[in-house]
């Protein structure tokens, strides 16, 4: 049965372009929700005032659009927990740290960062994990405002009781037991007043009603810290699972020499939405469903049981297979507007029909247009060595009887076929092959019965005359 109080959230940074495991990782909260009829919300994580720019928040907003992703609550949008950005929640964020501080689950603390550096060394040179000694767990009242008059800077730490557990179901891998002696007290708020990723990410979700936090592995260890934090507050702790995240085909983690690791890559090398959704759906979702889907049948399909433990390869390969499908799935009209300026703008109607409808097939991105449009409306194309030897081996008699059938019946393949045929007895490859490599300069391609109706008659002629004696 439906679940309609299902909420789920997708918090990128924008601190740079959208990568594919961020994207997926929207995608499948996207319809996590939308399977369920709930709800989805974009919320922006930008407290790293540095690196966050509108610019990078805008872009990442037309990703997601591009992508097919809209969201209930969020930027452009709105909802009851807004505003959505998180730098414009510090207020928010300031009450709940000296809530923290007032109860006791929370202390500042002085430590430079030499000193923390050196206390970590000696931690590891003992064979211990290295998590923060308390040094400034049991500072008295006074020692705290000496170290505040003497002009040092404090954070607040979180206050790990030790000797505890931290269990929690995670619904990608299963149960989950962290034990708070290796977890050490941790940074709630930074020196500069700023909130730490951990506080506000998890107050955010309990504040907006998250109830399934659905990210990427590497944060499975930031959950017990969250669970603490939300359980100390007296905040809802949603229930949390961790995807596999995307590496290449080596097994190492995605990156600029695996190729296209953005959507702004892909988008910039043609790939439409439908191929990009599809291969993504794929990666770490293991499901029956074989064939090209649409976003309803994704979310219809989407099962947090059917998502993996192991780390998903991106295949350039499998994603052209979609691409590929994309392409010849697509309206006409929307071929037009995705090939842009590769199909020339100079074509009738009627030829611009006839072109797309030759070419799609062949077709996987808008730089094949090109190229196909350079083929067939463009010079005399060139041959290679092995192609000139087939049209000449095929002889001036062949060429005479093909130019003289484009004369009288234009780009009809049957009548010039037929007529050469005739006058030469050729038929199969040895008389197609010849035609082809006349008339394209290559010996495959779009079936070339659709592609003669698109190609100007003066130009089919010329183009066998060039051959004929």
């Amino acid at each position: 049965m439906p679940e309609p109080d299902i909420v789920t959230r997708f918090a990128p940074s924008p601190t740079g372009a959208l990568h594919l495991g961020n994207a997926r990782t929207a995608l499948f909260n996207y319809l996590l929700a939308r399977r369920a009829g709930g709800r989805f919300i974009l919320r922006i994580e930008d407290t790293d005032l540095e690196r966050s720019t509108d610019a990078y928040l805008a872009a990442l907003v037309d990703d997601l659009r591009w992508l097919g992703i809209d969201w209930q609550e969020g930027p452009e949008v709105g909802g009851p927990a807004s505003p959505y950005r998180q730098s414009e929640r510090s207020a928010l964020y300031a009450d709940f740290q000296e809530r923290l501080l007032v109860t006791g689950a929370a202390y500042p603390c002085y430590c430079t960062p030499t000193e923390l550096e050196l206390s970590r060394k000696a931690m590891l040179a003992a064979g211990k994990p290295p998590r923060y000694a308390g040094t400034c767990l049991e500072l008295t009242a006074a020692q705290r405002r000496d170290r505040a008059a003497r002009g040092l800077a404090a954070t607040l730490r979180f206050r790990v009781h030790q000797g505890a557990e931290v269990a929690f179901d995670d619904f990608v891998h299963g149960p989950q037991r962290f034990a708070t002696d290796e977890i050490g007290d941790f940074i709630v708020r930074r020196a500069d007043g700023s909130a730490a990723f951990f506080f506000c990410n998890a107050v955010d979700d309990a504040l907006m009603g998250v109830t399934h936090v659905l990210r990427g592995s590497d944060h499975l260890t930031n959950t017990p810290r969250q669970i603490l934090l939300l359980t100390a507050l007296g905040l809802l702790v949603p229930a949390y699972g961790h995807v596999s995240l995307i590496v290449g085909e080596d097994g190492a983690p995605l990156s600029k020499r695996h190729g296209a690791t953005s959507l702004a890559d892909l988008r910039r090398q043609g790939y439409l939405a439908a191929a990009v959704r599809n291969h993504l759906f794929r990666l770490g979702h293991s499901g029956s469903e074989q064939g090209f889907m649409d976003l309803e049948a994704m979310a219809a399909a989407f099962d947090t049981r059917h998502l993996g433990r192991s780390p998903s390869r991106f295949d350039q390969v499998q994603l052209d297979v979609w691409q590929k499908g994309a392409v010849h799935a697509m309206p006409d009209a929307d071929f037009g507007a995705w090939a842009g300026e590769a199909l020339p703008a100079t074509l009738d109607p009627v030829t611009r029909a006839a072109f797309v409808a030759a070419v799609r097939p062949n077709v996987v991105f808008p730089a094949d247009v090109h190229a196909w449009a350079k083929i067939v409306f463009g010079g005399l194309p060139s041959l290679s060595e092995a192609g000139e030897a087939v049209v000449r081996d095929a002889g001036g008699r062949f060429f005479d009887a093909a130019a003289g059938a484009a004369a009288a019946g234009g780009g009809d393949l049957a009548s010039i076929s037929a007529a050469v045929r005739d006058a030469t007895g050729r038929k199969g490859p040895a008389l197609f092959k010849p035609l082809r490599l006349a008339l394209t300069g290559l010996d495959h391609g779009p079936e070339l019965a659709p592609l003669l109706r698109a190609m100007p008659r003066a130009t089919v002629r010329e183009r066998l005359l060039r051959y004929a004696h």
